[in-house]
């Protein structure tokens, strides 16, 4: 007997009958929302049923008005039911499509009360009399009063049974637009899901790769940390490296130093036996000689130390600049991987 006009998926709810302020859900989930005609009785209806429990049936009158409350949100107060229904839409579209399709269910409503009091009025002559408070003239055509009043009965039936053939192709066309309506809503449903999902694992990846990036920048600024250590530790080395060339000077001075020192006391040896003549010189010479002796002892553990301190400093340099060349490889590494997240990162914005 009734038949569907349209169809739409929305979250249902109804205000509190205490305090007539706060909504109360109808059900966990969306449900199906649809228009409905009753032909047997000539009215309009709103429908959704959740399992074996209608949860809106509510007859639709001219009086009624749709408000928007929000962009996806919507109202509406029924007084044959006590009650006011608020629908929850998915989309902004979906509740602008709910609230066309009930303007114009509210106005056919509205022509089918008129058409209905017309042949009430028309089929009952006394109510047609007390409602216009016109008398029709008896006198309207020769065939007489009775016959004018059956001619316009006749009329009006022909114009009622009009409208309704109008008003069943109507239907009967919205029907099948109802049902392709229906099925390009839970496509376009079905893809709205995918898009959320994909963009619900875009976020998380997004997420990921920020906190990714911010290790990166991190790890990068503790690189960066020391590679300026390294740097000031290179200055410095290069102090040590000039203090190690004077060092150098300094024992090569010492080294011709003492190979003189050297050639001197085998000059002096060689020459002691012809020239000591006297005691006296004898004793001078041998101290003067142990003075020397002591002397190339001391410069040669001056040299010994000196080889030591420039064999350290060589292989503190040689470790230096192999720190320095693995920290510049673990930086480039980095710098590129930085580059990638980027390049990644925009390519998604993009997207």
């Amino acid at each position: 007997r009734e038949q569907p006009i349209f169809s739409t998926r929305a979250h249902v709810f109804q205000i509190d009958p205490a305090t007539k302020r706060n909504w109360l859900p109808a059900s966990k989930h969306a449900l199906t929302v649809s228009y409905f005609y009753d032909g047997t009785r000539n009215v309009y209806r709103i429908i959704s049923v959740g399992g074996t429990k209608a949860i809106i049936n509510s007859t639709i009158t001219p009086n009624m008005t749709f408000t928007k409350t929000s962009q996806k949100f919507g109202q509406w107060a029924d007084s044959r039911a006590n009650t006011v229904y608020g629908l929850g839409f998915a989309s902004e579209q979906h509740l602008s499509q709910f609230a066309e399709k009930f303007q114009e269910v509210k106005e056919a409503a509205r022509l089918a009360r008129e058409k209905s009091q017309d042949k009430t009025e028309l089929t009952n002559p006394a109510l047609s009399i007390t409602s216009h408070q016109v008398i029709p003239s008896p006198i309207i055509s020769s065939n007489g009063p009775g016959e004018d009043k059956l001619f316009r009965s006749q009329s009006a039936d022909v114009e009622i049974s009009t409208e309704k053939e109008r008003l069943k192709k109507m239907l009967s066309e919205g029907s099948v637009s109802e049902v392709q309506w229906e099925a390009e809503f839970f496509s376009l449903q079905d893809n709205n899901t995918r898009l959320v999902a994909a963009l619900h694992e875009a976020n998380a990846n997004v997420d990921q790769w920020k906190k990714q990036l911010t290790a990166y920048q991190e790890e990068t600024e503790s690189l960066r940390q020391r590679v300026a250590e390294l740097e000031a530790q290179g200055t410095h080395d290069s102090s040590s490296d000039n203090n190690k060339e004077e060092l150098s000077q300094t024992l090569e001075e010492l080294e011709l130093l003492v190979k003189a020192k050297d050639e001197e006391i085998q000059m002096l040896k060689s020459q002691r036996c012809g020239r000591w003549e006297a005691e006296g010189e004898r004793e001078e010479t041998l101290q003067k000689l142990q003075e020397l002796e002591a002397r190339n002892a001391e410069l040669e553990q001056r040299l010994q130390a000196a080889e030591q301190s420039l064999a350290q400093g060589r292989a503190q340099r040689e470790k230096l600049q192999a720190e320095l060349t693995r920290v510049a490889e673990a930086m480039d590494v980095k710098v590129f991987e930085l580059s990638e997240l980027r390049q990644g990162l925009a390519k998604l914005l993009d997207s």
